[in-house]
């Protein structure tokens, strides 16, 4: 474990003063910092349909973590990823590090590592969609609630919603003068700080609130390569795994009128980092056993120790115009990001098989990106027995992406030349260009006094097209590729929803719901980078059946959600890996899955709360002649492939993938927290909180094998500390990954390579409200 540097101290000590100086400030009179969004007694409110309802009133699935949780997951500086398995039917991960989180609802999702891929998840930041990975990334923090909608939600929110959206809701400008810090410390001097403060400019006109994140570790992992490197890279000591992360957002509303309401959104984000690391030959054929492999050393040959880097700016306005009996509301957003990330794709100098020893290494830069979106909805106020909302939706999305690759197959070791390459065209400039343009609609009514049916429907438009710049060795200059360099895609589709919620009293709801959605048509232009065609794969459609029960008793002391889906997706997109390490589209005949998804909250007894989560998940591929090719290097296969093969004279061996779990789609997944509150004084209290995820068996590839997967992988957390101030401060010591667990969490095939989870951190942590 790393000590602290004085730079880091002396951050901590002005974050501790700050913590202390709002405690004494509210000590006496401040009330005590909501768990969550409360109405009443402690209903949780959520923004699933675009208007602010109590969660038990939503005919939809829907996980909800407060800000507060979140912050404690991410102590350790973590990123969004840190809510994986903390919502039960979510599940998340990167194999390109934190500039590309992949997220999954329900089995869903897509394992494509191209900076272009599309995902069948929406990400949703203040009522803007993120659509590209690199926007997707954005960081989380001052964070209000984030809701997890489970299943598709194409009527409101559009494509690329199959699966569901992740929404991310950050806490807005009030007019009364309002802050809040957390902060910590802990292993490998790792710091986070997120804060906000606002208030009033102007009473009753004008009110601002400023936000920040600041996420720093040193780097880490040792390289223990020294050997001669043609591209310079050099081994040493704690040369990797460490990150800057610098956030700024300023909001401001603008309130003219009782019925005006404008907000303004500005951010920006400055990251440097170190991309996902590989670790070559972890994977022993015929086991998925990692124990052996040091998470904290490496040997990379190249890329330059692994270096990634973006920085990304955007703005917003949401302008809100009540009539009396409709409010009109304008969502305009621009967001904009550039950087690169690069790998040693192979995972490190080692000879894994008789024959050439072999290099590679990956990089991809987005030169610049632009995303423009534009909302428009007008919606009955919410109050009535028969609501309604109907609007337009328009999306742009342009950008300018390079991808290197560099492969080599020597007979002896590296002799300081590039004359071995096998990769005449190792680098490539794309122009990728995606449009979409939406209207729909949604009405409900309530047919009986218990009785609400909900109807919703969308037509979209969803166009995308991908144009090959340039491309070259570049070594020689020499242009050999002979495939498209232009593609376009377009396709228009509807989405609906019909759904009915009966209220069994005002604290227990019974829903049931079939929704369709669709996602759009896609297009892998960085496979011209290994000399091949552009893939492609057509519009995915899902129909998905759900039906549950949500509510609360005694007085909210017990919460709970249950429900049961079933869903059909057709033309599903799959992604698959050729021998290159190329990513290729396919499109499967449907893919089917139903499963089980339950939470608990419980107050049994004074000071001490408890919370359960549970999914459990069944996915299958339906189709008997979709095909995936094989972990293979250099024509040997290497690793143990459990489904019958077959062999492509020229492209090599594949799999017959029907049957087979869909890809990180975890068959169950279980979560727990726990707090116990031991009251000291007139307005403190000792506490003790420990949260624990378990995660069931999950596929990582598309066929079956016995390397590529992971069964039983679990993390804790434990928090000690003291609150005071009826909760205007606290203090306390934590650990992440508390038991220091080495997780599988992902793989590169061909090089039977491993990526880990996040270290234990274990550290000291402050917080302060001024209310």
């Amino acid at each position: 474990m790393k000590l602290l540097s004085a730079r880091h101290a002396l951050l901590m000590g002005a974050a501790l003063g700050v913590v202390l100086a709002a405690g004494a400030a509210q000590a006496q009179d401040a009330p005590a910092a909501p768990a969550a969004q409360e109405e009443g007694q402690g209903d949780i409110i959520v923004t699933a349909q675009r208007r602010e309802e109590r969660l038990r009133d939503v005919p939809v699935s829907v996980g909800v973590v407060q800000g507060d949780q979140l912050r404690d997951f991410q102590a350790a500086g973590e990123d969004s990823l840190a809510l994986s398995g903390r919502v039960p039917g979510l599940y998340a991960e990167t194999t390109t590090g934190r500039i590309f989180p992949r997220y999954y609802i329900r089995g869903l999702g897509n394992i494509d590592f191209y900076l272009g891929a599309s995902q069948p998840v929406s990400i949703i930041q203040d009522d803007v969609v993120l659509e590209h990975v690199v926007l997707k990334s954005n960081p989380v923090y001052d964070v209000d609630r984030i809701e997890v909608l489970r299943g598709p939600q194409g009527s409101l929110f559009g494509r690329n919603t199959t699966a569901g959206i992740v929404k991310f809701d950050t806490i807005r400008p009030s007019d009364t003068f309002q802050g809040r810090i957390s902060a910590s410390v802990g292993s490998y001097a790792t710091s986070n700080i997120d804060a906000g403060f606002g208030g009033p400019i102007a009473d009753d006109l004008l009110s601002f609130r400023v936000s920040g994140l600041y996420q720093h570790r040193d780097d880490w992992v040792d390289n223990t390569y020294f050997g001669q490197s043609y591209d310079g890279t050099r081994g040493g000591f704690g040369t990797m795994g460490g990150f800057d992360e610098r956030d700024l957002r300023l909001q401001l509303r603008l309130t003219p009128s009782d019925r005006l309401t404008v907000d303004f959104s500005g951010h920006g984000r400055w990251y440097k980092g170190t991309s996902t690391l590989f670790h070559r030959g972890a994977l022993i054929k015929g086991s998925n056993d990692v124990s052996a492999e040091p998470r904290d050393r490496v040997a990379y040959d190249e890329a330059m120790n692994n270096p990634q880097a973006y920085d990304t700016y955007g703005a917003s306005m949401r302008a809100s115009y009540d009539f009396g009996g409709a409010v009109l509301t304008s969502i305009s957003a621009w967001e904009t990001t550039s950087g690169y990330s690069r790998g040693d794709t192979d995972g490190g100098a080692a000879t894994l098989f008789s024959g050439p020893l072999f290099y590679g290494q990956s990089q991809g830069n987005v030169r610049n990106l632009d995303q423009f979106s534009q909302e428009l909805r007008l919606a009955s106020p919410g109050t009535g027995k028969f609501n309604w909302q109907f609007g337009g939706y328009y999306f742009d999305s342009r950008d300018i992406t390079d991808f290197y690759q560099r492969r080599y197959f020597l007979s002896a070791p590296f002799s300081g030349t590039d004359a071995n390459s096998n990769n005449p065209n190792n680098w490539v400039r794309l122009h990728n260009v995606n449009t979409s343009w939406a209207v729909f609609g949604q009405a409900s009514y309530e047919l009986l006094p218990r009785l609400t049916l909900t109807a919703g429907a969308r037509v979209t438009n969803d166009s995308k097209n991908t144009r090959l710049l340039k491309t070259a060795d570049s070594g020689t200059g020499q242009v050999t590729y002979a495939g498209r360099r232009y593609v376009e895609l377009e396709d228009t589709r509807e989405s609906w929803d019909v759904s009915a919620l009966y209220k069994l009293s005002d604290d227990v709801s019974l829903y049931a719901r079939v929704a369709s959605g669709f996602r759009g048509p896609t297009i892998q232009g960085r496979s011209a980078v290994f000399n091949s065609d552009f893939t492609t794969a057509d519009s995915e459609t899902i129909l998905s059946w759900e039906a549950g029960v949500k509510g609360g008793f005694l007085d909210n002391r017990v919460r709970f959600n249950l429900d049961g889906f079933y869903y059909t997706v057709d033309d599903i997109q799959l992604n698959a890996n050729d021998e290159n390490g190329n990513g290729v589209l396919l499109n499967a005949d449907k893919a089917q899955a139903y499963g089980v998804e339950a939470e608990l909250d419980v107050h049994p007894v004074t000071n001490f709360a408890l919370s359960l989560g549970a999914s459990w998940l069944h996915t299958e591929i339906k189709d008997d002649a979709a095909l995936a090719q094989v972990c293979a290097l250099n024509g040997v296969v290497v690793c143990t492939v459990q489904n019958p093969t077959v062999t492509i004279p020229g492209r090599g061996v594949f799999a017959h993938i029907d049957g087979n779990p869909l890809p990180n789609a975890p068959e169950y997944n279980l979560n727990a927290a726990a707090r116990w509150d031991i009251p000291s004084g007139p307005d403190g209290k000792w506490f003790v909180s420990t949260d624990w995820n378990l995660q069931g068996y999950t596929s990582f590839v598309l066929y079956k094998t016995k390397e590529f997967t992971s069964n039983g992988n679990f993390e804790g957390g434990l928090k000690l500390g003291y609150e005071g101030g009826d909760g205007a401060w606290e203090i306390a010591a934590f650990a992440r990954n508390i038991t220091n667990e080495k997780n599988l969490k992902g793989v590169i095939e061909n090089y039977m390579a491993a990526v880990f989870n996040e270290p234990r951190i274990i550290g000291v942590s402050f917080s302060g409200r001024l209310r």
